[in-house]
């Protein structure tokens, strides 16, 4: 069977600068705990008002580098333009059995962005079908063997979306920002400059709402910072006590 690099958690992206956005403390926190972590980015974000796909891919690298990640790849399916068909759902359940993560993240199912919704449906989808004998897949013209992850989770960006599970992520604000800034044409950075207009992300006051965000969520649990995200299924734990 063919193989790869086993991940303990993946993020299943629409876009670069989304696994930032969404859930770049939790990235740290547990590739600083010893967790292998990766992203995969579906499209290379060139439907953006600002920047280019090629500068996006040098700040994704920059991001991936602050991060600390194992494993950062892109799809570069068309941005706007990918669907929850077939072809697609079989592009990620190849990625999902390559990386065998016991935990996937990806973009919250509701959200301002069309391609967020779209992508957690994706997503949800082909980590089921990834769990399938008879769904086959290869890789570098290897049989995939079957692979479902324990869990899938879906992050919150900046809307006011209710949490399943928060996670602290107090420790690790400044590095997840430094990740954040790293797409600089994205979001708010002095030293960027550029005639390019302004979007609702790149303004100063962008990063405040986000900063207000992740400090409610962490008001949720007593912390100074956290981020949310929501399940699609009940979830199941052995010990209540571990519960915060």
């Amino acid at each position: 069977m063919a193989n790869s690099q086993k991940l303990d958690l993946l993020m299943l992206a629409a876009h670069p600068d989304d696994a930032e956005l969404g859930c770049a403390g939790t990235l740290l926190r547990y590739a600083a705990a010893g967790r292998k972590v990766g992203v995969v980015d579906l499209t290379r974000g060139e439907l953006g008002s600002r920047g280019s796909a090629e500068l996006r891919d040098e700040e994704a690298a920059e991001a991936a580098r602050i991060l600390g990640l194992h494993v950062r790849e892109n799809l570069r399916m068309r941005d706007g333009f990918f669907r929850n068909d077939e072809e697609h759902q079989r592009r990620i359940i190849e990625v999902i059995r390559r990386f065998r993560p016991e935990l996937i993240l990806t973009n919250p199912n509701i959200d301002r962005h069309p391609d967020h919704g779209r992508a957690a449906d994706l997503v949800h989808d082909a980590a089921f079908l990834a769990g399938l004998p008879k769904v086959q897949t290869q890789w570098e013209g290897e049989p995939q063997a079957p692979w479902r992850p324990r869990l899938l989770l879906q992050a919150i960006h900046n809307s006011y979306v209710r949490p399943d599970i928060v996670v602290d992520i107090s420790a690790f604000w400044e590095q997840k920002l430094a990740a954040l800034t790293a797409f600089r044409s994205q979001f708010y950075h002095p030293e960027y400059q550029s005639e390019e207009i302004s979007t609702y992300i790149s303004t100063p006051d962008f990063l405040g709402v986000l900063a207000a965000r992740n400090r409610e969520l962490g008001s949720y649990i007593g912390v100074q910072f956290a981020e949310g995200y929501t399940s699609r299924r009940p979830l199941g734990l052995d010990d209540l006590f571990l519960l915060r």
